[in-house]
């Protein structure tokens, strides 16, 4: 076996649909982090999947999944309605969480989310509907604020990490914290727009989520 085992699953969600995911387990792993993607993205986004490496290389398990089923991929396509639609994506990782604990695998590991973009809202959302499963949570230039009166319900600390040009979500972060009682932290990414596109700040990101995850996890 390599360093790394990695898997593609399929989670049902209900009696004829799954949706798609993989898992990578660095050897003598004992947490797993769930990623929760952005609108339109999924588990081959090239951002999630560098920072889903830099995990397994401080020796923590990653799950990225596709929240939508290939047929709700197509329809969103079109439509774009199940990407706002976060109360689908956050049953969605409940979904995928519950599963990860019934497998061999997972089923002892501590758990983490890590949420972009809206993505962070179904993250936060499902960290209040786990509280005894989901120990931390990182929003990486994460729309908080769409996980409404889920925020005061959150237990998990949470990282919130936001570039320092992404002025209005920075707005709407702040906000969102104020309405949290669990332990949170804000780190403003300087230089940095929504994506982390610009040179070394991605990389800034994934080491300050490694960080939090090492630590809570």
């Amino acid at each position: 076996m390599s360093e790394y085992d990695m898997v593609e699953v399929k989670i049902p969600i209900n009696e004829i649909s799954a949706i798609n995911g993989n898992l990578t387990t660095p050897q003598g792993a004992n947490a797993v982090v769930v990623f929760a993607h952005g609108s339109g993205s999924g588990r081959f986004s090239p951002r999630n999947q560098y920072v889903a490496k830099v995990f397994n290389q401080a020796g923590i398990a990653t799950l990225l999944i596709d929240l939508l089923t290939p047929e709700e991929e197509e329809i969103d396509v079109v439509t774009t309605e199940y990407r706002f639609n976060i109360e689908l994506l956050a049953q969605r990782l409940v979904t995928a969480t519950q599963w990860l604990k019934q497998d061999l695998k997972t089923s002892a590991m501590t758990f983490g989310f890590f949420g972009a973009s809206t993505g962070a809202a179904a993250a936060l959302i499902g960290a209040a509907k786990l509280p005894d499963i989901v120990k931390a949570v990182v929003s990486r230039g994460g729309r908080p604020d769409l996980a409404g009166n889920f925020l005061e319900q959150v237990e998990s600390p949470t990282l919130f990490l936001v570039g320092g040009l992404d002025e209005v979500v920075l707005d709407l972060n702040r906000q969102a914290m104020a309405q949290m009682s669990a332990e949170t932290r804000l780190v403003v990414v300087e230089g940095a727009t929504h994506l982390f596109e610009e040179q070394g700040k991605l990389e800034e990101v994934a080491k300050l989520s490694s960080d939090w995850f090492v630590r809570h996890l």
